[in-house]
C-alpha cells in the first residue's frame, strides 16, 4: 500500500489490504465463506426447536467487567444481582412475573435464577448478566462471593447455594455497611464448550428452555452433567475441516493470523505421519 509515495504494510492480512474475498478461507477449505455472507448460527430460529429461546449470556450490565472490577465494592453495591431478561409475552406464556424463579434449561444442565420482565429484549430472547454468581465451599473472599454446597453424582455436578453476602468486619469499615446478599448466578457452567468450526473460537450463545422453577429448585441452583458436555463438545469437533486434509502448505493453522504469543515457524508445521508429507512454513 502506497501512502503519499510511502509504502506503508497495510492492513495484517497476507495483501496488506482490506479484502473482500478471502484467500485464506478459500485455501483452507473454506470457500463458501471466502466472500461476506449471512451466516446461520447454531441459535437461529430455524435451528430451534419450538420450546427453545436464544440465551445471549455475552449479556452484560454497563457496571461491572469480569473479575476486573469483582473487588470494587461501590460497583458491587450498585450491580450484585444477575436476573434473566425475558420479554412479557415470554413471561406470559412460561407463567412467571418479574421476582419469581425460572429454571434455565442448557443442553448440559440448568441454573435457577430470577426473571425480569422487560420489554427491553426481544421476544424468543433472554439474557443473562454475566461477570457474577462467584461462589466457594468454604472461607475465603466474603464481598461477593456466595457460599455454596458442591455435589457430585456420577457424570452429574451440583451446586446448592448456602448464603450469599453480607456485612463483616475487616480492615475497611465499608464491609461492615453490606445490606444485600445477593451475588448473582454463575450461568457459565451449564454452558458447553462449543468450538467454532471455522475460528475455532467460543460460541457463548445457547440454546434454551425456560420453564417456571419447580417445587424442588432453588435460587442458585446449578446442575451440570460433564458426560453430556463431552458429548457437545465432539459434536461441534465434527463440524471443523483437517488442516491435514485441508492445509494449503502442510501446516496446522495459517501462520500471518496475529495473536498475542505466536510459536517459532516450524512449530506450525504438520507432523509427516499426518498424511500429508508435513510442508514448508509460509505466510499463508
Amino acid at each position: 500500500v502506497e501512502v503519499d509515495g510511502v509504502v506503508r504494510r497495510g492492513f495484517p492480512t497476507p495483501t496488506g489490504r482490506l479484502e473482500f474475498w478471502s484467500r485464506t478461507l478459500a485455501e483452507w477449505g473454506w470457500p463458501e465463506l471466502a466472500l461476506p455472507g449471512y451466516v446461520r448460527s447454531h441459535v437461529h430460529r430455524s435451528r430451534l426447536d419450538g420450546d427453545q429461546m436464544c440465551l445471549i449470556s455475552t449479556f452484560r450490565l454497563p457496571v461491572q467487567i469480569h473479575t476486573r472490577s469483582a473487588n470494587a465494592k461501590w460497583l458491587n453495591e450498585i450491580a450484585h444481582t444477575n436476573p434473566l431478561w425475558l420479554h412479557p409475552v415470554d413471561a406470559t406464556r412460561v407463567g412467571v412475573e418479574t421476582g419469581d424463579l425460572v429454571r434455565v434449561e442448557t443442553g448440559i444442565g440448568h441454573f435457577v435464577v430470577k426473571a425480569w420482565v422487560t420489554e427491553g429484549i426481544h421476544p424468543g430472547v433472554v439474557a443473562c448478566s454475566h461477570h457474577m454468581g462467584r461462589w466457594k465451599t468454604g472461607d475465603g473472599p466474603r464481598q461477593a462471593t456466595a457460599t455454596v454446597a458442591l455435589n457430585r453424582e456420577g457424570s452429574g455436578w451440583g451446586i446448592e447455594r448456602k448464603r450469599g453476602t453480607g456485612p463483616f468486619q475487616s480492615d475497611d469499615p465499608d464491609t461492615s455497611r453490606i445490606w444485600w446478599t445477593d451475588v448473582g448466578v454463575h450461568q457459565n457452567m451449564t454452558f458447553p464448550v462449543q468450538p467454532d468450526p471455522v475460528s475455532g473460537a467460543h460460541c457463548w450463545h445457547q440454546a434454551v428452555r425456560v420453564t417456571k422453577a419447580g417445587a424442588g429448585d432453588s435460587y442458585g441452583d446449578i446442575v451440570v452433567d460433564t458426560a453430556k458436555s463431552r458429548e457437545t463438545f465432539r459434536r461441534w469437533l465434527e463440524l471443523t475441516r483437517s488442516a491435514t486434509q485441508h492445509s494449503p502448505d502442510g501446516t496446522r493453522r495459517p501462520f500471518w493470523l496475529l495473536r498475542p504469543v505466536r510459536p517459532e515457524r516450524e512449530a506450525f508445521r504438520l507432523p509427516a505421519e499426518a498424511g500429508n508429507g508435513g510442508g514448508t512454513v509460509a505466510d499463508m
